[in-house]
């Protein structure tokens, strides 16, 4: 199916780019989404008229991307988080973890946005984390994740507890 693209999209092209794709992504995301029209003389015009107006509309979303990177450039962020004494995590810090902790940084950053190459982060220490704020905008990171280890104590003291229950069992 032929369509209009009406904003850049990844992989597939810019602005005003007549592309061939699937019908179900043209029905189903693209056209509901006002990212592109179907490729018909009728919309070709309407689309040669608007075309001052989408452009300078997605320049503006660019620049307003690359403010926010510059923005992020200089965060650094830094989770707290309970950790075994191996440095693994009990659980994980995904993207809604991340994003979560760049709104109590003052930082307006969408869950879509994070990107995590390597799937969530289990263990303590610095990671990279990249962020896509536009289809031209992609800013890495760093993520200190600091573990407050549990003392070694608590896990001897449970596993002397788990001994005792098993001996009261036993004497039934």
């Amino acid at each position: 199916m032929d369509i209009i693209l009406l904003e850049r999209i990844d992989n597939m092209g810019s602005i005003g780019d007549r592309v061939t794709v699937k019908p179900g992504y043209a029905r189903n995301y693209l056209i509901p989404q006002g990212k592109a029209t179907f490729a018909t003389a009728e919309n070709l015009a309407k689309f040669e008229a608007r075309r001052a107006e989408l452009e300078k509309k997605a320049a503006g979303e660019l620049a307003a991307a690359k403010a926010r990177a510059k923005e992020l450039e200089a965060l650094a962020l830094r989770i707290e988080v309970q950790a075994g004494p191996e440095g693994r995590l009990f659980g994980s810090i995904g993207t809604a973890d991340i994003a979560a902790a760049c709104a109590e940084q003052g930082f307006a950053v969408e869950r879509s946005e994070v990107r995590m190459q390597d799937g969530p982060l289990r263990t303590v220490g610095e990671h990279s984390v990249d962020f896509h704020l536009h289809s031209d905008v992609n800013v890495t990171i760093s993520v200190v994740i600091d573990g407050g280890e549990l003392p070694a104590a608590s896990f001897e003291l449970a596993k002397d507890d788990d001994e005792a229950s098993e001996n009261d069992w036993d004497n039934d």
